[in-house]
């Protein structure tokens, strides 16, 4: 592949609206307790949330499947206003936050690395309009897997604010 043809990609957005006041659903992105609630697809566990949330903060964050198997992410903090908006940097890691290739724990080699994310928190009355939206995904198999998991994720998501 060339310079002179770079891969296609495509932001990708999921938008819910939360029975939950602006408050709660931010605590949802701002606390390791309710993050823990719902990182990762359906199905699966966050035994690790590790959070230093604030600007050029990071959070290390694990994902365990049904099978036992675990994943870690790196999220790096590029801005917080607070009620209203989180921006972040999303890599693979090790279990002690360090970035890892992609390719090195089976994943494809259109696996994003430095995943620029964009979270905004609307308030509705009594509800909240929560839109995440994740840049410059590749168009490819992958984004159709990356799309499922942030819908799930969005769905738990929706359930810790409703329920916290």
């Amino acid at each position: 592949m060339t310079e002179s043809n770079p891969p296609a990609t495509q932001d990708l957005v999921v938008r819910r609206i939360v029975n939950a006041p602006l408050e709660v659903a931010w605590r949802a992105w701002s606390t390791p307790e309710q993050m823990r609630r719902w990182w990762g697809p359906q199905h699966y566990t966050c035994p690790v949330c590790e959070m230093d949330f604030r600007e050029g903060g990071r959070t290390l964050v694990s994902m365990r499947a049904p099978d036992g198997a675990e994943h870690y992410s790196l999220i790096e903090y590029t801005r917080i206003i607070p009620n209203q908006r989180i921006e972040y940097i999303h890599n693979l890691a090790d279990a002690r936050g360090a970035r890892i290739a992609p390719e090195s724990i089976g994943m494809p080699a259109d696996f994003p690395q430095d995943q620029r994310t964009q979270v905004t928190f609307r308030a509705l009355g009594s509800f909240t309009e929560l839109t995440i939206t994740e840049y410059g995904l590749p168009v490819s198999p992958f984004r159709v897997y990356a799309a499922l998991g942030l819908h799930e994720m969005a769905d738990k998501i929706t359930e810790a604010s409703e329920n916290p």
